[in-house]
């Protein structure tokens, strides 16, 4: 079984999976950028270990438009 653990990287290092059957429009980003400035970033980004997204390809594209690495 694979060990859990947590990091912090920087959004510029995660590779968003081609394959990534959701899309964001521009306005759910930005309800996301709102929650993120609101909230923090409070829910991790899920990856396959080697900075590949799994899930939160969304919360990285709202990092980004707020600056956040």
């Amino acid at each position: 079984m694979n060990e859990l653990k947590y990091e912090l990287v920087d959004v510029d290092r995660l590779i968003p999976y081609i394959n990534n059957a959701r899309t964001h429009s521009a306005d759910q980003v930005s309800k996301l950028a709102s929650a993120i400035k609101e909230f923090g970033f409070i829910n991790p980004v899920i990856t396959d270990g080697e900075n590949g997204i799994l899930a939160g390809h969304g919360r990285i594209m709202a990092a980004k438009q707020l600056g956040i690495k």
